[in-house]
């Protein structure tokens, strides 16, 4: 009985070991049955056909025609992918992808050539019906961006987003697509990466207009914030009893560890979070409303030290906080990677990090871990996780669709192995963060669906999971072997880190980091 007893607990005791293995390893775990998967594209990145069939000028044509040198490589989106004229070939695709849904913008110039609903272009609503058709014709669920940084030039003009005319602009244009397309769209995002649109836009130089101007940077949020709530209102009012859609915003976030464990750095850490994601976020999310506290009191600090009359964030009035409230059915997320952050104080930040310094924090990526193509992604998976979490106990668990995700390669690239490790290791951190910490996300988006142009990095770092031949001009597509990972995992509802398809070498996953 004795041997007998000491058996049962030794394999009792090898069972709890591989079973803390398999957690560890995020191994047992499987999708959730009603867990969904997409890829996705924005419209100026694929579309091409920038002056064909109507459309009009965007923010984005004006800057890479008359600034080339903006561009890494003085490219264009001037015909990109030509997803225009490919769309029957692009859902099929997709199709072999398995994908649930398909997330794509709408390019406003398209539908309204001048950014006004004046005119309305009918090339445009042919184009984006066609698209919606197709899809839904092959079994996939159509998500439409409204606004993924392709603003109207004519509105640029007129102060872009910093002119608070915008928000009835954007509200008429919004109008249109619920109309027209809202009949077979049920999943609405209004804004793609809100607070990049103004930190990096507006605040920065990284994407158009490039105007390198902080107060313009928070009018800019406060234009955005009530333009995607007056557009969630109006769906409430007229459309959604009848079309039952839903409607959300998408926000990035970088995970920002404290670079020392002193309470300056993990409070930096913080401030850097409210600053970045939860910006645009806490006004949505939370009771309260408004701002984030720790924001506001940075800001405030920050515009005294450059010797301001006031703070340059933009107050919302009390209307304005109760009109904000409430006004999202889930929240996008986009996750890359994850930096470290230390505290200012009186010292000088780097100007390549100007838009932490109103946080009081500079943070920056970890350059002694693995990178992708764009240098600012390094492979950091357990960032993902925290995250999640963050948002979790922050926003009281909202329910979550990560709207991307994803890794840079650069060159026409097939054996991106690097890639599969990047979304093997990401997605077992959101499978633990889903049944280990009870996260509710409820949807991945992995980026991209194809290379396409890479906004001021031209076409050098590539994302895709189908290669783009951009020498050729009928711009032929080839899935990469992260395309076919990305299909086994969507059949199989699980990572498998033995998979390798047929046709294709094994990664050897130890040795990835010779690819670049």
């Amino acid at each position: 009985m004795l041997v007998e007893s000491m058996v049962f607990t030794v394999m009792k005791s090898l069972v709890f070991l591989y079973s803390l293995i398999c957690v560890c390893y995020g191994r047992e775990y499987t999708f959730p049955a009603d867990f969904q998967f997409g890829t996705g594209t924005s419209a100026y990145q694929v579309e091409g056909a920038w002056n064909v069939g109507g459309k009009g000028e965007s923010n984005w044509d004006r800057l890479t025609h008359t600034n080339p040198e903006a561009i890494a490589d003085q490219s264009n989106g001037d015909i990109a992918c030509d997803t225009y004229s490919k769309t029957k070939q692009d859902v099929q695709l997709l199709k072999f992808l398995g994908v649930d849904f398909y997330r794509f913008s709408i390019s406003w110039t398209r539908i309204l050539p001048n950014g006004k609903t004046d005119y309305i272009n009918p090339d445009g609503i042919r184009y984006y019906s066609d698209l919606i058709d197709e899809l839904l014709a092959n079994n996939i669920t159509p998500m439409v961006t409204m606004y993924h940084w392709d603003l109207p030039q004519t509105l640029e003009e007129e102060g872009g987003w910093t002119n608070l005319a915008l928000v009835d602009y954007f509200t008429e244009y919004a109008n249109i697509l619920f109309e027209r397309f809202g009949d077979r769209v049920k999943t609405w995002i209004t804004f793609n990466e809100a607070s990049h649109i103004c930190h990096f836009g507006y605040g920065g130089d990284l994407i158009a207009p490039m105007l390198k101007d902080k107060v313009a940077a928070y009018q800019c949020g406060k234009t955005v914030i009530l333009a995607h709530a007056k557009v969630y209102h109006l769906y409430n009012e007229r459309y959604r009893e009848v079309q039952k859609g839903r409607i959300g915003i998408s926000q990035h976030i970088i995970w920002f560890d404290p670079m020392e464990k002193y309470y300056k750095d993990v409070n930096a850490a913080q401030s850097a979070l409210e600053y970045t994601f939860g910006w645009l976020v806490h006004p949505i999310f939370t009771k309260k409303g408004g701002y984030p506290p720790t924001m506001i009191a940075s800001v405030e600090a920050a515009s005294k030290k450059d010797n301001l009359p006031s703070s340059r964030l933009v107050d919302l009035t009390t209307e304005e906080i109760e009109l904000i409230k409430g006004t999202a059915d889930f929240l996008g997320v986009n996750h890359y990677t994850t930096a470290s952050c230390s505290h200012i104080g009186d010292e000088e930040i780097h100007p390549g990090l100007f838009y932490y310094a109103d946080a009081d924090a500079s943070c920056v990526s970890d350059f002694t871990e693995e990178g992708a193509a764009s240098f600012w992604l390094k492979v950091i998976p357990s960032g993902f996780r925290k995250a999640l979490n963050w948002i979790k106990d922050q926003y009281n668990n909202p329910e979550v669709i990560i709207t991307e995700n994803g890794f840079s390669n650069f060159g026409h690239l097939i054996n991106d192995c690097r890639r599969i490790y990047y979304y093997n290791a990401y997605l077992e951190e959101l499978l633990k963060a889903v049944h280990e910490d009870g996260c509710k996300v409820t949807g991945f988006t992995a980026w991209s669906f194809m290379d396409n142009f890479e906004w001021r990095s031209g076409y050098f770092e590539r994302f895709g999971l189908f290669a783009v031949d951009f020498e050729k001009p009928d711009r032929p597509r080839t899935a990469k072997m992260s395309a076919h990972i990305y299909k086994h995992i969507l059949r199989e509802r699980k990572i498998d880190w033995k998979y390798t398809p047929e046709g294709f070498p094994e990664c050897e996953w130890l040795r990835v980091k010779d690819e670049l």
